[in-house]
């Protein structure tokens, strides 16, 4: 119940915080009048017109986030292992510069490109680290997904010095944010959020035998080399999907199913319901500290979840308090 209960009190909490807080004028009272049924226009308009959009962006994306950590953990039986080193968000960021580079359209091709762009990261990062090998050793795809990630990286920054017009734009897609972003972008990637949903639904149940041991699991009648193909692809979906939407964000991928399972335990079945809600929470909360901390400027989102999560991860590990996969 409490794997439940708590992450649900504290995602309604960074939901009503994400409403109040904002970085223009209209505060926390003028907003809380809003939201009793008050209120001035000018704050009904902050709150429902441009706050409420931003928060269930952020909600979308941080589910998505959050989901795809947990199973790509479970998968690579790695409690370290983060979507954004396989290569995923890397390959989604580098598909929209290139799209923006060459003069395409983003607002058309933007979500369609970066979802193709993660397919292709994984599948690149796949590649790299032979896929016959992975059964044997998980370490070795998310080592393959950091080079790529790297690599890729490298290519962005090729292409900021090379179209100095876009630089503003291109910024967006390497740092990442949700400011700005309305709900009109969300319908471009609700096929992939579904797909990468059942896909996830489907192997859920098959990787919590995996953690058993590979002979146990192919006792049981799975395929562990297609059980993980399979979680990786939705891992892909989901993560191009949310950088799609709201660019390259780090750390919530990484810490979130920690916490679900200090909650709950280490079985992915139960772990994917407090990461499913953890997650928007967490980037909730990022996104209400990136209105406040430079006031009455915006810090970029990405930006602030490396803030947090470095030291925060450093603290878990050093206390040796990370449940085991």
């Amino acid at each position: 119940m409490a794997g439940i209960v708590v992450p649900l009190a504290v995602l309604a909490l960074a939901v009503v915080a994400s409403l109040l807080f904002g970085s223009g004028q209209v505060g926390p009272g003028r907003a809380l009048r809003v939201l009793v049924g008050a209120g001035d226009a000018e704050a009904a308009f902050a709150v429902w017109q441009l706050r409420w959009d931003r928060t269930v962006v952020a909600v979308v994306v941080g589910a998505a986030l959050g989901t795809a950590g947990a199973v790509l953990q479970a998968a690579a039986r790695n409690p370290l292992a983060e979507p954004g080193l396989l290569g995923i968000s890397a390959g989604a960021s580098t598909a929209v510069v290139l799209v923006i580079a060459f003069g395409g359209s983003v607002a058309t091709l933007g979500p369609h490109v970066a979802v193709l762009g993660a397919l292709l990261g994984c599948l690149a990062a796949l590649g790299a680290a032979r896929l016959r090998g992975v059964g044997n050793d998980p370490v070795r795809l998310v080592l393959a997904g950091a080079a790529l990630s790297g690599l890729l990286g490298s290519c962005t920054s090729v292409l900021l010095l090379v179209d100095q017009r876009s630089a503003d734009e291109v910024r967006f897609w390497t740092v990442g944010a949700v400011a700005g972003r309305d709900l009109g972008v969300l319908a471009s990637v609700v096929p992939a959020l579904l797909l990468g949903g059942l896909l996830v639904l489907l192997v859920a149940r098959p990787l919590a035998a995996l953690a058993l041991g590979e002979q146990v699991a192919a006792g049981l009648g799975h395929r562990p080399r297609r059980v993980r193909l399979g979680a990786v692809v939705a891992v892909a979906l989901l993560v191009g999907a949310a950088t799609a939407v709201a660019g390259p964000i780090a750390f919530v991928g990484l810490v979130v199913p920690f916490a679900a399972r200090a909650l709950v335990g280490p079985d992915l079945r139960r772990v994917l319901v407090p990461s499913l809600l953890l997650g928007p929470a967490v980037v909730l909360a990022a996104d209400v500290l990136s209105r406040l901390l430079v006031r009455p400027y915006e810090m970029p989102l990405g930006v602030v979840t490396a803030l947090l999560g470095a030291p925060v991860l450093v603290a878990v590990v050093r206390a040796r308090r990370v449940p085991a996969l």
